[in-house]
């Protein structure tokens, strides 16, 4: 067998005292004490996904800022 590498796209959030690391592809998140250990959690949690799961066909999601209204 031979390893494969695929890219994918990673949002990190600040949750209290963590930094929340959520792949977009797939629902897959992990968290960590600094963004540099939410991400290597985040890519250790995927490694395990995909042990089970077909890699499904990766496109590059389309990142945006949206405004939303709110009433006062």
């Amino acid at each position: 067998m031979t390893d494969k590498t695929i890219r994918l796209t990673a949002t990190i959030t600040r949750d209290g005292d963590w930094y929340v690391a959520r792949c977009l592809e797939v629902e897959v998140a992990s968290q960590g004490h600094t963004i540099e250990e939410a991400l290597a959690n985040l890519r250790e949690a995927l490694e395990l996904y995909f042990e089970d799961e077909p890699v499904p066909e990766i496109t590059e999601p389309i990142v945006a800022p949206v405004e939303v209204k709110l009433s006062a």
